[in-house]
């Protein structure tokens, strides 16, 4: 499975004519380039050493992320720049961020180095998802073992946000043609395009960001078959916003989707900024963590609960259906043979629809999720005229709560009926028991939670709930 790629790294373009379809750039750069200060340490997108920033076309400018080698496919490098540590420090001068990682003692063991100061290098030019952005945050996709973070949050505070000069490499990144297809793997630029190979190719695996799919290669040793790259699809990046809602290409990443989700609503917006590590949210996408159907993607339980609809597209077919539909058990989605994920659409909640977005997870940072729970709830002269409340962790798929919404449908806005809404909770879901959490504990944080939210809109204290919500 190869095929011809070419991309700029440091301006020069670099021409790999075998280009496997799941051939990870990090061990491109490492054993073939030689880059070597890009590390290995998970080979799984959590840890960050194998930081890199990717360059593409934005009109006249460069735009750069942050993203994760090790999950990166070679294909995906197509088209684009690379930037790795070693192009900071060119001639033996150190970069700004460089310097002042020596200058506030930021690296001890130095493994986890490379991936901090590219990180922050990004921050420096102003890249994806670092705009006005705490340095904490910007590097919420690094692990350092030895530090304790200080230092570096130090060294990242000292360099302040310049953007960088890239008019060179605007010509340039326009000469490359890109490659639409190799052997084993194709890289189509239209939804059209997608649509045709797919019905051709109904079995084929298609590949967003890579950040779940790429560890089933770096974990699972997965042979993937034919693959197909969608993430230089312009028809579905495209972002719609108007007064009945938002309408996400499902090729639209975290980072370019965030601010429109915190405009829908703010705990959107804060969801997202927990989704992963800014490497991860720089590549994965909103269709790709639909798609895959995990019934621990933060993203699902919350449009469930907003009444979002998936658009899902067959050749010039195309259908609309609920999104809680999509996901009939573990592993099972609606999903015909060549059918792909267009786009979801996510109603604007009304003036007065109590909205409340929590996940719950053992560490604040980059972390998945022991329970996701997410409501709509609206109340008018007193009572509850309607409830959606969905859960992801608790079940084989993102589900609604049936039995706890109907216990709130109709009833007084009160204590008494939060309370046989939270009990309803245990006819609804069969939590599992495993390293993130008991199925007791799962049950018991999941009925916490709408009791927090009622106790939060009617005024009550909620030091008592916050100790519950804590302790399980």
């Amino acid at each position: 499975m190869t095929g011809t790629v070419r991309f700029l790294l440091d301006g020069e373009i670099v021409t790999i004519d075998d280009a496997q379809a799941t051939a990870s750039v990090l061990d491109l750069l490492r054993y073939r380039l030689r880059r070597t200060g890009t590390k290995e340490g998970c080979a799984e997108g959590d840890c960050g050493a194998c930081t890199v920033l990717l360059g593409e076309l934005d009109g006249d400018a460069v735009a750069w992320r942050a993203v994760n080698a090790c999950i990166l496919f070679v294909p995906m490098l197509d088209g684009k720049a690379l930037r790795t540590v070693e192009s900071l420090s060119a001639g033996g001068k150190l970069h700004p961020v460089q310097r002042e990682m020596v200058e506030c003692h930021g690296s001890q063991c130095g493994f986890c180095t490379p991936g901090f100061v590219m990180s922050l290098y990004g921050r420096s030019i102003g890249s994806a998802g670092t705009v006005g952005e705490p340095v904490a945050d910007v590097i919420a996709g690094n692990l350092c073992r030895c530090t304790g973070y200080g230092p570096i949050l130090d060294a990242g505070a000292a360099v302040p946000p310049s953007p960088c000069d890239d008019s060179a490499l605007v010509a340039t990144l326009r000469a490359l043609s890109p490659q639409v297809a190799g052997t084993g793997w194709f890289a189509p630029r239209t939804a059209d395009a997608l649509a045709a190979l797919l019905v051709d190719h109904p079995g084929a695996r298609i590949v967003a960001g890579g950040t779940d799919v790429g560890l089933w290669v770096t974990k699972q040793y997965r042979d993937l078959g034919t693959v197909i790259f969608i993430g230089d699809i312009p028809d579905l990046a495209a972002i719609g916003e108007d007064a009945t809602g938002l309408r996400l290409g499902a090729a639209v990443r975290y980072t370019q989707a965030r601010a429109a989700l915190a405009r829908l609503h703010p705990d959107l917006g804060e969801l997202v900024r927990r989704i992963g590590g800014l490497q991860v949210r720089n590549a994965g996408t909103i269709g790709g963590n639909i798609a895959n159907g995990s019934p621990i993607g933060d993203m699902p339980p919350a449009l469930i609960a907003l009444g979002a609809t998936l658009t899902l597209r067959r050749g010039d077919a195309r259908r609309t259906i609920p999104l809680e539909s999509f996901f009939k058990a573990y592993g099972v989605q609606d999903r015909a043979p060549g059918e792909f994920v267009e786009s979801v659409h996510v109603p604007r909640p009304s003036a007065g629809t109590i909205v409340r977005i929590v996940k719950l997870s053992k560490r604040f940072d980059s972390d998945i999720s022991a329970v996701c729970g997410a409501f709509a709830i609206t109340v008018g002269g007193g009572r509850v005229t309607a409830a959606r409340i969905a859960f992801g962790g608790m079940a084989g798929t993102p589900a609604r709560a049936a039995g706890c919404e109907a216990a709130l449908l109709g009833q007084p806005w009160t204590e008494a009926t939060v309370e046989a809404a939270a009990q309803a909770l245990g006819q609804d879901y069969t939590p599992l028991t495993d390293a993130r959490g008991s199925s007791a504990y799962r049950l018991a944080v999941a009925a916490n939670l709408l009791r927090r939210l009622w106790a939060e809109q009617s005024g009550e204290a909620t030091s008592v709930l916050d100790g519950a919500l804590a302790d399980g």
